[in-house]
């Protein structure tokens, strides 16, 4: 399949930025509907079911609807950075996404396009480095707005973001040092040649992930940012109509991304499970589905049909995640603060180091014994982060954070040391 002409590239260019930006606008409009569903499921109500078919134009009557309201700006407020504030929260969501890749390359008449927007030879770089520009729009309008209770919860948010993006970021090094590489394509095509999707050879990195992208999305159990019961609804009080809006928009924007980072990072991406047939990636400017035992490349075969079941795996992967945020926020309850930064600083960065650690003295005693890379090598490492997993769910903060209402597990205090003075009723 020969390469793009250069007109051929910037209309596949546009087409693909046109396409990705509309489907995440729609999935973000259409994620608020499935959360509403999911709770009303779990709390045994109907949900939206009044406008359109189960509800389905809902989120269309609720864009309309924070489109038409009065907007309105504090006095005391300063203007331009309250303005920002929701612009700065949004952008980092959206263009995120543009590193991901969503589907296996589609052959044209006028040649192969890659299923990703931009395809950059520092993708988890990229991902780390936008991401975390989001905590400046929450504290920009927290700041902004003059109200000490919306001040309150932007510095609340900036503590809570920070905290969790150094375990995140860590917990990305394990997948890097696995895979040899940041670009995203090739770390979905490295697990392709593992056999193994990374989050069983590394599956507490998988969870410390998974728990830090809760935390950074401000998503319950860690919605301290807004804390409703304290805060009267945090950094956003003080804003109204599609600023309002836009809020809630980056957040569930952040949502279906870190959700397709997930699949792709931990699942293997757009990869169709037990099936070699999608197996592919450039080398050299050839697409390849791997080599023989001489090393020799053999060529891959895309086909239209091929694209679209990749991208149907990875939509399927993806949904899964935003499931489980959805579940997850209905389910649990909100930590204390303290805890919160005690599951940051203390047990999750720890954890992350230590990990690094291990899995890289297990990645050097594997390449020093010869075990060449593939199912073998992914079972020993299955195996030794599984006891790590282990380690870190079911002994090391065991009753000390997070512990339920039943005390009769915790050991009783000591008594004091000195005995207690009896005082009768005449004294």
């Amino acid at each position: 399949m020969h390469q793009l002409s250069p007109t051929a590239f910037l209309i596949a260019a546009s087409v693909k930025v046109a396409a990705a930006f509309t489907l995440v606008m729609l999935a973000v409009a259409y994620i608020t509907w499935l959360e509403r569903r999911v709770a009303a499921f779990i709390q045994d109500r109907y949900g939206p079911n009044r406008v359109g078919p189960f509800g389905l134009l809902q989120p269309i009557a609720d864009g309309l609807k924070n489109l038409l309201k009065e907007e309105t700006n504090p006095a005391a407020a300063a203007r331009a950075y309250f303005m920002l504030g929701p612009v700065l929260s949004m952008f980092p969501a959206t263009i995120v996404f543009a590193v991901v890749p969503f589907a296996s390359p589609l052959p044209t008449p006028w040649g192969l396009v890659d299923m990703i927007v931009a395809d950059l030879p520092v993708g988890i770089l990229f991902v780390l480095a936008f991401s975390s520009l989001a905590v400046y729009g929450i504290v920009m309008g927290g700041w902004a707005s003059n109200n000490k209770y919306a001040l309150l919860g932007g510095l609340r948010s900036s503590a809570q973001m920070v905290s969790y993006e150094v375990a995140l970021g860590m917990s990305l090094i394990a997948v890097m040092m696995l895979a040899g590489n940041v670009t995203l394509t090739e770390i979905v095509w490295r697990q392709q040649q593992l056999d193994l999707w990374f989050a069983l050879p590394l599956s507490l990195a998988f969870l410390l992930f998974v728990i830090s992208a809760f935390a950074e999305n401000n998503r319950l159990p860690f919605d301290l940012p807004e804390a409703e019961s304290e805060l009267v609804t945090g950094y956003h009080t003080e804003y109204s109509a599609m600023k309002f809006s836009m809020f809630f928009i980056a957040e569930y924007a952040h949502l279906l991304t870190n959700s397709a980072l997930m699949a792709t990072l931990f699942l293997g991406g757009w990869d169709i499970p037990f099936w070699q047939g999608d197996d592919m990636f450039r080398v050299g400017g050839m697409l390849v589905r791997g080599f023989d035992e001489t090393g020799a490349p053999i060529p891959a075969e895309p086909t239209w049909w091929k694209t679209l079941l990749t991208f149907g795996a990875f939509a399927v992967k993806t949904g899964f995640f935003v499931v489980l945020y959805i579940w997850v926020r209905w389910t649990l309850p909100r930590f204390r603060y303290d805890q919160v930064m005690h599951l940051g600083w203390k047990v999750m960065i720890p954890t992350a180091l230590a990990y690094i650690m291990l899995i890289g003295g297990a990645i050097l005693v594997l390449d020093a014994l010869g075990i060449p890379y593939g199912f073998t090598y992914g079972l020993v490492l299955t195996a030794v982060s599984l006891v790590a997993t282990g380690v870190f769910v079911f002994i090391l903060d065991r009753d000390r954070v997070i512990a339920g209402a039943d005390l009769t597990r915790r050991k009783p205090r000591a008594a004091a040391a000195t005995p207690a003075v009896q005082i009768g009723v005449g004294e």
